[in-house]
């Protein structure tokens, strides 16, 4: 299993960015490798840019530690997968944290990449 982890600091209060994320339909409108998202109770389907379609179970969405977990189910030849996007107060800006841990191992060359953008994508849609 390799686990990643990326961070950025956003010029938002942390409550504000947080509702960004805690949003899981809406995943689309800031990470760029994603092109449609929806989501329903537990369940999040995304379609990726060039058209492969990713079945996501949610498996936290806690306001009070504003933190969210994602496994992807489906569309990815995952064996395990979890996501986590910590959203801190740091001053009167907000400190994400993204993580993942996935198997298998060759994947994270794909997946890190892409969480990196997506948090460059998640502080330009905050910031704007």
């Amino acid at each position: 299993m390799t686990t990643l982890r990326t961070q950025t600091t956003i010029d938002r209060p942390a409550q504000e960015v947080w509702d960004v994320v805690s949003d899981a339909g809406n995943i689309s409108a800031w990470f760029p490798a994603i092109a449609t998202s929806s989501a329903s109770g537990d369940s999040r389907h995304c379609e990726l840019a060039d058209g492969t379609p990713i079945e996501e179970e949610i498996v936290t969405n806690d306001p009070q530690l504003r933190r969210f977990q994602y496994r992807i189910t489906g569309g990815l030849p995952v064996e395990s997968h979890l996501g986590t996007v910590d959203v801190l107060e740091d001053g009167e800006e907000a400190l994400v944290l993204y993580s993942t841990e996935i198997t298998p191992d060759s994947l994270a060359e794909t997946l890190g990449p892409a969480i990196e953008e997506g948090l460059t994508g998640l502080k330009r849609y905050c910031e704007q």
